[in-house]
């Protein structure tokens, strides 16, 4: 990223003090009131400025002030006006504070004329609906680590870049965060990359408990919250009542239903001769080159990209096609247009990886997505989008829009690879086209999460969404914004939906929705009653959520009546968008400020996004033998890669010093051992199999599809010798597989 710079230590007062954080996690929403406590100690009144990351789906709905004693609560207005009653506050020497979105999931907050000596605190209120894990725990994250994000041509603000920094771990400000954990399940246990205080519970049924984050916290990292819930995947359905006073008719005037889908898919093993074409785009800017966490002994991220893109290359269907594009301030690609996978395009793939390094200079991924999508279509074989990037740019919603304009001819997935990646775009984009988004933080390994989505690009997924209501006489459910198009195994689907008239029905007491969706070939129905009564939930967190997903699809298109909708809907909901802004004003200060204004950027953490000394330009994929060398030394250093490494394209394992490297005997010692009439091949592929299954068994997610292609291999190739070959294996390499596991 050539915008790097020295981290800058200021030693300017900071007037924020702390940071406090209470969330209320039901189910799969999140309620969360974060306070900001300033106080002066400065002899001149303060504006005190503090950039600060959210999700890309947190919806903002309030915004306050306690100054004084004196509690004074924000209006939202039009932004252009809003700031304007700012700008206005300030100059006639009121205290006033204002908040607005700088991008998808980038908020500013502003405090005005803190006289010396003054102290106050912001409330800020958020909701957002929350999605599961693969092993199916429910992810809450707090951002706390904004990276500056790459400004390509200088077309963004670049407000990020000029944010001062700390160095690591002595930010002048604290934050504590307390959770209250409420579900219709019971509560199995809660996991973090943080210290956490003991998960309390709080009913004896395990459906309420409460946890804290442990002091000592450094903002080297996101805080997350992973929580496991029982019986996670039944399906519910909340009605809620509209907002008191608002109009009947209206999104925020009549009741709002959230239907919770999480559902169980039948097992499917996915075609290894499936057709398809697979792009994957690999951020190589120069912010890759720095390790995923804050632990030096971490792999870098280009160093577990590389890893990841070696299984993925193993781990494809004989048949389809596929390309590789690197991409900085400039992009390469691996062929001019994709290509058949077969040994040699396989072969030739691996090596170009293994010379792929964070030396592309900035983060400029709109222009590979142009280059991706103006290559013509391979006849009989849909397009599969793999996007690996840590997400630090500029032009956010440029790059949506360019996929979502091409998502009807493929699908995305993206991975966020480090603390600080923008959800705005991991999100955006696999939202625009259909796909799945995953975030590689701390110590989780990239190759397990990727590896699980690609089973989900091969498999089928859920289609031909559709609901059949069933509701009394006088009312009628309208689905909010464009609904779901697709499921996939592991992810939780929200539809909300507006619910509009009058109950003229006596005696009716509820409703009922019926989903229907296809998954291979085969048309599922699910129904699911709900009560018409609806529920008072206090700060109305389905409607809110509502009002978020439509905004996000109205703000999505530069279609000016959707604007203005986008416009409307966030004045009326509360909820902040890109055209709106909160402002509080305090016209009693009780005495005119003298002294001038300071102004005072509120420091971030320094050690993510900064560095000492500018990235090198972008150069071409090819480096010297000595750095290969060393990654080919790197790379021995993992028995595991280097067994994969081995693999031919069609799933056997060839039999050779290298392989018996790996397994600790000698070629000769394989070779006495193998049954009588075994082809060398098939009993190297047996061996590699039951070494994985010994060796590498946590790593399971991370080479089932491999596996899989050698068990077809190895079937159509050994046949009635196989279960020979896996006793005489066992007996080798002293273990105990099963003859089940290889399919016998």
């Amino acid at each position: 990223m050539p915008e790097c710079g020295l981290i800058t230590c200021s030693q300017k007062p900071v007037p924020l003090r702390g940071i406090s954080v209470d969330v209320v996690v039901r189910g799969f929403v999140a309620d969360v009131v974060s306070e900001l406590c300033y106080q002066n100690e400065e002899k001149s009144p303060v504006e005190a400025v503090f950039v600060f990351p959210l999700d890309d789906e947190a919806a903002v709905y309030a915004f306050e002030c306690l100054i004084g004693g004196t509690r004074i609560e924000a209006r939202i207005l039009e932004k252009k006006k809003a700031e304007q009653e700012y700008e206005d506050a300030i100059v006639e020497v009121h205290q006033a504070f204002l908040l607005e979105r700088q991008m998808s999931d980038i908020f500013s907050c502003s405090l005005g004329n803190l006289p010396p000596g003054g102290e106050a605190t912001l409330k800020l209120r958020y909701v957002q609906a929350l999605a599961p894990e693969a092993d199916g725990a429910v992810r809450f994250v707090l951002p706390a680590v904004l990276n500056p994000r790459y400004d390509p041509q200088g077309k963004s603000r670049g407000i990020t870049k000029l944010i001062p920094r700390w160095s690591k771990g002595q930010l002048p400000y604290s934050l504590s965060l307390r959770a209250t954990l409420e579900s219709p399940y019971a509560i199995n246990r809660v996991e973090s990359k943080c210290t956490l205080t003991p998960l309390n519970y709080v009913a004896q049924d395990r459906t309420n408990a409460q946890i804290s984050l442990a002091e000592g916290y450094k903002f080297d990292r996101d805080v997350e919250l992973l929580i496991y819930y029982e019986e996670i995947h039944k399906p519910s359905a909340l009605l809620e009542t509209g907002k008191t006073g608002a109009a009947s008719g209206s999104l925020m005037g009549d009741p709002a239903l959230l239907l919770t889908l999480y559902p169980s898919l039948p097992p499917s093993k996915p075609a290894l001769n499936a057709t398809g074409e697979f792009i994957f785009l690999l951020d190589c800017s120069g912010s890759m080159s720095w390790n995923i966490g804050d632990d030096p002994n971490l792999p870098t991220r280009i160093q577990s990209a590389k890893e990841t893109l070696i299984l993925l290359l193993k781990s494809l269907p004989l048949g389809c096609h596929f390309n590789i594009y690197g991409f900085g301030s400039h992009y390469e690609s691996f062929y001019p247009k994709s290509v058949e996978y077969t040994q040699q395009t396989m072969s030739e793939s691996l090596q170009r990886v293994k010379e792929l390094d964070a030396d592309f200079g900035g983060t400029e991924i709109l222009q590979p997505l142009q280059a991706i999508y103006r290559q013509p279509f391979q006849e009989g074989h849909p397009r599969q989008l793999l996007v690996f990037t840590d997400g630090e740019v500029g032009n956010t919603d440029q790059v949506i829009s360019e996929v979502r304009r091409h998502s009807s001819s493929h699908r995305c997935f993206s991975f966020g690879i480090g603390e600080g990646a923008s959800t705005a775009l991991i999100k955006g984009i696999a939202r625009a086209a259909g796909g799945s988004a995953e975030f590689i933080t701390g110590k989780e390994r990239m190759q397990a999460k990727v590896l699980q989505s690609l089973k989900r690009a091969l498999q089928p997924a859920v289609t031909g969404i559709s609901l059949h209501w069933d509701l009394p006489s006088g009312l009628e459910a309208k689905v909010v914004g464009s609904g779901p198009r697709v499921i996939f195994e592991g992810q939780r689907c929200l539809i909300y939906a507006q619910i509009c008239g009058q109950h003229q029905s006596s005696g009716v007491t509820e409703g009922s929705v019926e989903l229907q969706y296809t998954f291979q070939d085969q048309t599922i129905k699910e129904t699911m009653k709900f009560p018409l009564q609806a529920q008072e939930t206090g700060r109305l967190p389905v409607h809110l959520l509502a009002a978020q997903t439509l905004l996000q699809e109205l703000e999505e298109t530069d279609e000016e009546e959707k604007q203005h909708l986008a416009l409307e809907t966030s004045l009326s909901s509360g909820v902040v968008c890109s055209q709106t802004a909160y402002v509080g004003v305090n016209t009693e200060l009780g005495k005119t400020l003298q002294c001038p204004l300071v102004h005072r950027d509120i420091l971030l953490e320094g050690s993510f996004g900064f560095c000492s000394a500018p990235m090198p330009e972008a150069r071409v994929l090819k480096r010297g033998v000595q750095e290969d060398q060393e990654f080919d030394s790197m790379e021995k250093e993992s028995p595991f890669l280097s067994l994969v490494c081995l693999q031919n394209a069609d799933g056997s394992w060839p039999l050779g010093t290298e392989l018996a490297s790996i397994l600790g005997l000698s070629e000769a010692e394989i070779s006495s051992k193998a049954p009588a009439q075994v082809v060398p091949d098939a009993w190297a592929t047996v061996l590699a199999i039951l070494w994985l299954h010994s060796n590498a068994a946590e790593q399971i997610d991370e080479w089932q599809l491999l596996e899989a292609k050698a068990l077809r291999w190895l079937h159509a190739t050994a046949g009635p010798q196989l279960a020979e070959c896996v006793k005489a294996g066992n007996t080798l390499l002293v273990s105990s597989v099963s003859l089940q596991v290889l399919g016998l």
